[in-house]
């Protein structure tokens, strides 16, 4: 927090010692004052990202997660679509922006497919790794004891991957921010993406700048209410 003020501060001074335009770079001071001016403009639009952050959050999980399993479980479809998983990250989401709009169209289900693409790496390939860290005398244990597959799986594996899980979760619901924005650049008539552009377009900088501010702290709320999940999940951690 001292850090944060301190660079606030540094920044308010350089805007009024150099008399800088406010159309340029606001001092925070302003920015201060548009987040209130502006708070139910800034709200409307923060609930449209939110949203879109959140659904592709979901598809995300809900597809990343058995796809994991299944990969685990079945070393041929590790092979088969570790590749694609890898390349779905090499493709930069700017670049498939345009098609997904044109697609999906200007709603918000191409915000959402853009945003599930952003999280989807990392969701499968930590909880693939949380898979394969369980402890091999772990698992030895449960087949002496006639556990079958899907027990183990149930009982020994998923726990185990369980930090792994929450680890790319909480990578994956901070970026979703990405996605959401790129797709509201592209083409959207509501969400903080949209508002950045409309404010910028009229020179209304300090606005922009409050549209960042509730983007960060979309993303900060959403880590730290992943952190919670967390806590309650695995108990024994704490």
């Amino acid at each position: 927090m001292v850090i944060l003020l301190v660079v606030l501060g540094i920044w308010e001074a350089i805007v009024f010692f150099k008399d800088t335009p406010h159309y340029i770079l606001p001092p925070p001071s302003k920015i201060v004052v548009t987040l209130f001016t502006e708070h139910e403009q800034l709200l409307k639009h923060s609930l449209v990202t939110l949203q879109e952050m959140l659904f592709g959050f979901t598809l995300a999980i809900s597809i990343g997660i058995p796809l994991a399993v299944l990969m685990f479980e079945f070393p041929v479809l590790e092979r088969a679509f570790y590749p694609y998983v890898i390349g779905s990250q090499t493709v930069p989401v700017f670049a498939i922006a345009p098609l997904l709009v044109l697609w999906f169209g200007f709603g918000i289900a191409s915000k959402v497919i853009m945003a599930a693409i952003i999280v989807f790496f990392a969701i499968v390939l930590n909880t693939l790794d949380g898979l394969k860290s369980t402890d091999p005398d772990t698992v030895n244990l449960f087949r002496i004891l006639r556990a079958n597959r899907w027990q183990i799986l149930w009982k020994v594996r998923l726990p185990t991957a369980l930090p792994f899980i929450f680890s790319g979760a909480k990578i994956g619901i901070s970026i979703s921010t990405i996605g959401a924005v790129i797709g509201e650049w592209v083409g959207s008539s509501a969400g903080l993406g949209y508002l950045m552009l409309y404010a910028n377009g009229k020179l209304q900088i300090s606005l922009v700048f409050s549209a960042i501010f509730c983007l960060a702290f979309l993303g900060l709320g959403l880590f730290a209410l992943m952190t919670l999940l967390e806590r309650l999940a695995m108990p024994w951690r704490r």
